[in-house]
């Protein structure tokens, strides 16, 4: 999340649990939604809007992905995943595999993209970055909060729970670039208002553009969550660090991560996306300064500088201390 208000929340159940496919359905061309339960029944962690989950899919191929159902379903999780044909191997993993009675290891759930409170919210999604969008409208809706979705993408065949959104009438403005042309985002966000919290999920075209319509908006109002790290995270200088419970230290080089080089040391990160996006490689900063590349710390926590994501971000002084 490139949030500038939201508290970041990593807190939650971590440990691994095996679950069972226990619906499969083709919401988009696609697009698969997958419902995800206990093989004994059993109630699941509870979630907040925003939150994800790990899927383990095989041994060193786990991907992040949304968890789009209500909150308030003790029993099922629910998530959607877009077959990304250019990708490294998750969204085929989960739509050539896992079928109804496939069983599953989820990780989870983590929220790097809360929704904080406010009379008046806009969501802007485009494509498969309706997921998170889904619970958060469920929770505005409980609070009875006013809220405007604008859900973007190539054409109506291609946008997930279409069906399920026209429930809501006209707060649900549904734009299909083959019949409408791009997002009008001038209009949506020309005017900066103090009261509306925004909530944006989807391609980096679209996160990009939006954070640029934003700048002149009270700071706090835009919360977005992205499926990679921002662009420009290579890094060229070296540095050392210091792994303060472990009484280890090393040189974190050219090319190099502080997670990769803390295996190396014998030092463990968890880590899961290596691409700053989910979270799972937090670590406490103890001294020095990151350099924070990661898409997961609002401003203030960058500013802070107590946590930083060892998958990606680097020093900006010569030595980091962290609390590992």
């Amino acid at each position: 999340m490139t949030a500038v208000a939201a508290e970041h929340v990593s807190a939650g159940p971590v440990d691994a649990l095996t679950l069972v496919v226990a619906a499969r359905e083709d919401v988009a061309e696609g697009v698969v939604a997958l419902t995800l339960a206990a093989p004994d029944c059993r109630p699941l962690p509870s979630w907040s809007p925003g939150a994800h989950v790990d899927l383990l899919l095989k041994p060193g191929l786990i991907r992040q992905y949304s968890l789009c159902g209500d909150p308030a379903d003790p029993y099922t999780w629910r998530l959607a995943v877009l077959l990304d044909r250019a990708g490294r191997g998750g969204s085929h993993a989960v739509h050539g595999e896992l079928g109804e009675g496939a069983l599953v290891t989820v990780r989870g759930p983590r929220n790097s993209f809360p929704l904080a409170a406010s009379p008046r919210y806009l969501f802007i999604a485009g494509g498969i970055g309706i997921t998170p969008v889904l619970p958060m409208i469920l929770r505005a809706e409980l609070d009875r909060a006013e809220w405007t979705l604008v859900y973007g993408g190539r054409h109506r065949g291609s946008m997930a729970f279409l069906p399920e959104l026209a429930r809501y009438g006209e707060r649900v403005r549904v734009h299909p670039e083959n019949e409408a042309g791009l997002l009008d985002l001038d209009g949506l966000l020309g005017r900066p208002r103090q009261d509306v919290l925004i909530y944006c999920c989807g391609p980096e075209a679209l996160l990009s553009a939006v954070e640029q319509r934003c700048a002149l908006w009270p700071e706090g109002s835009l919360h977005v969550e992205r499926f990679r790290a921002a662009p420009g995270t290579s890094g060229s200088t070296a540095f050392r660090v210091v792994f303060e419970r472990s009484g280890v230290a090393a040189e974190v080089g050219p090319g190099q991560t502080i997670v990769e080089v803390a295996g190396e040391a014998g030092v463990l990160i968890s880590s899961s996306c290596r691409e700053g996006a989910c979270g799972t490689c937090e670590v406490a900063v103890l001294a020095g300064q990151p350099d924070h590349r990661d898409s997961v710390l609002d401003a203030g926590e960058r500013a802070a500088g107590k946590t930083m994501m060892a998958c990606v971000s680097r020093s900006r002084s010569p030595e980091l201390r962290l609390d590992l």
